[in-house]
């Protein structure tokens, strides 16, 4: 059974680009998914690359992850299907203490930029880079699943303000 252990991270400005080893473009779709509880989810690179993934909560930050490869016509017709979609750009970065990655989110959830650490365990040590702001690890609102059900866009601006300010802290 695969566990899958995240920390998660609103970013800040640009100075993450300078670690930046791949990137893809990725549509999600979900066809069951609430932010804390049980989600499958397709994702497409758009490219001929394709997944479905269940995923189900586990201990902690700890998730069970299931994910496997899936032919992209497939995945075409299940994003057909799903009504709750997600746009991002996703970027590996060449930053040490677990697999990073970082989402710059497109339509409706920009200006979102959200950057994961993947983690042995839970416990596990991690250098934070100084352009990784407000800890989100837990914050149901911000998991792909919620946010493709609620964008951050149609959040209400007293939802928004602490957060954009975090994601913009020059103009507090």
């Amino acid at each position: 059974m695969a566990l899958e252990i995240e920390r998660r991270f609103l970013v800040a400005g640009e100075c993450w680009r300078e670690h930046v080893q791949w990137s893809r473009r990725l549509m999600q779709g979900y066809l069951a998914g609430s932010a804390d509880g049980l989600t499958l989810r397709v994702r497409s690179d758009g490219l001929g690359a394709a997944w479905l993934t269940l995923k189900l909560p586990a201990e902690g930050i700890a998730r069970h992850e299931f994910e496997y490869s899936i032919p992209a016509p497939d995945a075409q017709a299940l994003l057909e299907l799903s009504e709750a979609r997600v746009l991002k750009e996703r970027f590996g970065l060449d930053l040490p203490g677990g697999e990073w990655v970082l989402d710059v989110f497109a339509a409706e959830n920009a200006p979102l930029v959200i950057a994961e650490v993947e983690l042995t365990s839970a416990q596990a040590a991690v250098a934070i880079p100084p352009w990784c702001g407000c800890e989100i690890t837990g914050i149901s609102a911000f998991s792909n699943a919620a946010l493709a059900q609620r964008p951050f866009q149609r959040w209400n601006p007293e939802e928004q303000q602490p957060w954009l300010l975090e994601l913009n802290p020059q103009q507090a």
